[in-house]
This record gives C-alpha cells, sequence and structure tokens, in this order.
C-alpha cells in the first residue's frame, strides 16, 4: 500500500495514523516525492515508538538505519540510539577569514593552502592527525573527551577562548549535569576494556583521531560569502546590526566550512550501545519495534538509559572539540601560506544528536537523526546569547558545485520542533552513484568550475549528482517559513577522502 502525504500547504504535509499525532513532513509535492516508500515507511514505525510524541520529517529525508536521515524524533520519557546514529554528534562548523577573494585566485596557492591542512588535519578512516599536528597526552585527551571545550581544554589544545562561546553546546555533561559523571563512565569503559568485557580496540588510537576529518561525507571546504540580497539590503544601525554582522560574516570574502563528527570514538562507543541494548531487550524478552534492532530504547532513569546519555555526552565533546582543533588546523594553514591572515569563528553546529529542550512548555529529548538544530530570534534557550535578537546560525552543506547555505531560523520552526534539513540529502546510494556516475565527467566539472581537490580523483559516492538539488531542498525551507537565507557559499577548494569503503 503506497503511504500517502496530505499536503496542508505549498510545503507541508502529514502523514495521518490512526490515534496517533500526525508525522510532519516539510517538502513541496515534488521534495516529498524524492522521500522514497521505505523512508516514509521507517517514519510510521519511529511514530510508533513507545514514548514518542512526535515525528517530523526534513526535506532532505532518505532512508537511513531504523528511522530515516532527515528525521526528529521526540520523546519525553525514553532514550532512542537509532535516531541519533553511529556517527555521534556529527556536526558543521564555519570559519570566516578576513581575506577578499581574489586572494585566492591562484591555483598554486590554493593548492599551497590545501597541502598545509592536510599535512596537520588528515582525511581516510581509521587516520590519526597529519604529520604536522602536535602530540597530546592520552591524560589530555581523556579530559576533552570528558570535559568538552572548556577555556582550560581550549588552552590545553591552542583554541581561542572565544570560539566556544559560538558553539551549540561547548561543554555537555552527564545524565545527571555533573562532568563526574563523564568522568566515572570513562573510568568504567577503560576498566572493561582492560578485563576483555568491551570490545573497543585500539581505545587510544582513537582518541588519537582528535583533529582529523575522517571518510565517507565528511569534508573541508574553502568558501566564497555571498550574502543574500535580503541581507545586503537590510536597514541596520548600531542598535540593530544585520544577521549577517551579528554572525560575522563578510560578503566577498573566503571562509571556511568544515563536516565531521566524532570518528572512530563515537562510532565504537555508539555500536557498543546498539549490542549492549539488543542484548537486554533479547534477555527481557521485549519485542522490538517494528521487529527493528535499530529501534531498540531505554526508559529514562534506567541505567541503561543513564549510561546511553553518558556515551552520548563523551563523544558529543569528542566532536566539538575536534571541531574547534580542525578549525584551529585550518587558521594555522592559512597562516603559514598568507602571513597575516585572521579568522573569526562563526558558529558549530550538530545534526546527529540527542538534546533535552522544551517543546510545548514541556521537557523533552528531541533526537536529531541528519537534522539541525533551528532557534529562532527570541527563543529563551538563547537568551543571553550573541543570537538571542537574531537566531543563532545554521549551515547547511550543499554540494560543491550548487554551494551551501548559512540560515536563521524563523518562527514557524516551532512547527518542527525548532528542526530543519541538515543538508541537500542523498539523492543516489554509495553503490548505486559508483555504478552510474561518470569519473571523467565529474573530474571535467569540478575543473571547469575551477574548484580544486585534494583527491586525484573526487568520489563518485560523493559527486554532485549523488546528491538532491539543493535549491529545491532549500526551496521547501523558505517556503514553510522554517529559515530563510543569509548567505550562499561558493566553494574555491574541496578536501575528501578519496577511499572506497565497503557498503
Amino acid at each position: 500500500m503506497t503511504i500517502e502525504i496530505t499536503q496542508t500547504s505549498a510545503a507541508t504535509g502529514e502523514i495521518r495514523l490512526d490515534n496517533l499525532s500526525p508525522i510532519r513532513v516539510f517538502g513541496t509535492k515534488e521534495i516529498c516525492e524524492t522521500i522514497g516508500e521505505e523512508a516514509l515507511q521507517q517514519a510510521i514505525n519511529a511514530r510508533r515508538c513507545p514514548g514518542i510524541t512526535g515525528v517530523a520529517l526534513t526535506p532532505d529525508a532518505h532512508i537511513g538505519h531504523g528511522v530515516p536521515v532527515g528525521c526528529i524524533m521526540v520523546s519525553p520519557s525514553h532514550i532512542y540510539p537509532g535516531p541519533v546514529g553511529v556517527d555521534i554528534n556529527c556536526s558543521m562548523s564555519l570559519l570566516q577569514l578576513d581575506l577578499p577573494e581574489e586572494s585566492i585566485s591562484d591555483k598554486r596557492l590554493r593548492r599551497a593552502i590545501i597541502n598545509a591542512i592536510t599535512r596537520r588535519a588528515s582525511t581516510g578512516y581509521g587516520r590519526g592527525r597529519g604529520s604536522a599536528a602536535p602530540r597530546y597526552s592520552s591524560e589530555l585527551l581523556e579530559m576533552a573527551v570528558a570535559l568538552g571545550a572548556t577555556p582550560e581544554i581550549c588552552s590545553e589544545f591552542c583554541i581561542p577562548q572565544d570560539w566556544p562561546q559560538r558553539c551549540e553546546d561547548a561543554s555537555r555533561a552527564g545524565h545527571n549535569g555533573t562532568y563526574d559523571s563523564l568522568i566515572n563512565r570513562l573510568d568504567v569503559i577503560k576498566y572493561e576494556i582492560k578485563k576483555g568485557l568491551r570490545d573497543f580496540k585500539w581505545f587510544d588510537s582513537k582518541l588519537n583521531q582528535l583533529g582529523s576529518y575522517g571518510g565517507g561525507n565528511h569534508f573541508a571546504e574553502c568558501e566564497i560569502v555571498r550574502l543574500s540580497e535580503e541581507e545586503k539590503s537590510a536597514q541596520v544601525d548600531d542598535d540593530h546590526p544585520s544577521v549577517a554582522e551579528t554572525f560575522g560574516l563578510r560578503d566577498g570574502c573566503v571562509a571556511f566550512l568544515s563536516h565531521c563528527g566524532s570518528r572512530g570514538f563515537g562510532n565504537s562507543l555508539a555500536r557498543n550501545q546498539f549490542d549492549l541494548l539488543k542484548q537486554k531487550f533479547e534477555l527481557w524478552g521485549i519485542p522490538l519495534p517494528a521487529g527493528d534492532p535499530s529501534l531498540v530504547y531505554a526508559p529514562l532513569g534506567t541505567k541503561e538509559a543513564d549510561d546511553y546519555i553518558d556515551d552520548m555526552m563523551l563523544a558529543a565533546n569528542f566532536a566539538t572539540v575536534n571541531h574547534l582543533l580542525l578549525n584551529a588546523f585550518v587558521l594555522q594553514a592559512f597562516q603559514e601560506v598568507i602571513p597575516g591572515v585572521k579568522g573569526n569563528f562563526v558558529y558549530h553546529i550538530s545534526h546527529n544528536v540527542a538534546r533535552k529542550e522544551i517543546v510545548d512548555g514541556h521537557p523533552v529529548w528531541v533526537h536529531r537523526k541528519g537534522a539541525t538544530r533551528a532557534f529562532p530570534a527570541g527563543h529563551f534557550a538563547l537568551k543571553d546569547t550573541e543570537f538571542e535578537k537574531t537566531g543563532h546560525p545554521i549551515l547547511l552543506p550543499g554540494d560543491p558545485m550548487r554551494g551551501s547555505a548559512v540560515m536563521v531560523a524563523l518562527e514557524n520552526a516551532k512547527d518542527s520542533f525548532y528542526s530543519i534539513n541538515h543538508g541537500a540529502g542523498r539523492a543516489l546510494g554509495r553503490r548505486v552513484a559508483r555504478e552510474t556516475l561518470n569519473q571523467k565527467a565529474v573530474d571535467k566539472d569540478f575543473n571547469e568550475a575551477d574548484i580544486l581537490v585534494n583527491c586525484r580523483q573526487y568520489p563518485l559516492d560523493e559527486a554532485p549528482a549523488a546528491y538532491k538539488d539543493f535549491d529545491s531542498v532549500l526551496h521547501s525551507v523558505k517556503e514553510a517559513g522554517l529559515a530563510r537565507e543569509v548567505a550562499r557559499l561558493q566553494a574555491k577548494f574541496v578536501i575528501k577522502d578519496e577511499s572506497k569503503p565497503d557498503d
């Protein structure tokens, strides 16, 4: 039976279910048709899970593990690892430089910057930092994941002290609101590894991946900032700066966009939690929601929920410090090639994490799988921050050809549980992309667009044609009134991992 999305406006729809609030779907009719029947069934399965009070899909939604990528799940009573995924706190960050675009027009100079970055920040599965990156003690790395981007940790890693103020969550505490719980959890993990009770191979090497990009869809991208016409024409004064000015964006200048997460550290924590919870379901004879082991869960307040939350927060702290360290490496690389360059951190925002938030006046856990937080101006959670009057920056990767975007949430974001899409969303599976796209044509397109890449051949499974049309996805966001575009980011070079892991 075909799953029907009932359009309620030009860019919003619902999947209606008996005795449950409907699943909210954000996208034009054309975009909704790209979501796919399997992903829609996953959304229905998610809505029927114990303790779930709301589910929404973003315009970039596509099939995932357990739930679609581009899915928001809300629960006041349960925590679900599946709607977070194995790349815990996969996230975006943006660094604004004071360089005009003409300063990097020379290809040889751009190539020198690429080389300077990759000497510090490596790409690839299982790899650590680059050869020019500092070496850190195990004790410092453990404190980084237990405490996050505190002033002391930033000082040790030579991260500017003002950068953490522009993170969605610079430092995450454990299930009981303390950092002691994370320190204790780390001690338990190390003890279990030592005693052979936990299969967490190469624990130290995974911690040593701090300051690296990894593989898959992770990337580093040099951009030119193009402010929207609305931003250019905004009426501003000293008391009411523009959104772009508040964000620190500079029209026509170079910026740097990064996409990565908690690397092998978060992956190992997540997979261990899936295994433990599946064992508990078998031991207790609890039926799996929709028969899917990716939908295991734990009621809040149980030891299982506390342990998962602590592991998630350890991985989330890793990812946050990882982004800040990567941006510090990037700034150092630019300064090596172009002495005197200055950079200001714009924002760091997550799209694979669960956060405790207030929805409709009630405390709930908002699980965002391939979805991004979107708090508009005046949202109480932004009180006393730089973004109280504007809303925080939303960083949405598209693809190198069609660009990426910086957006800001609008009032209607409350309808999507203050969330929007995390990018363009895949149109082709990795294997299909590798089998159907033409390598010479892809590389030719990059060359003709004057976009340099670090790899000999751009990975076909990450080629622009493997993703949905970014303009159509953003049109859905704007038409639904969830957010508006502040700037478009135009790629000048891309750093990717060119290895081809198994699907």
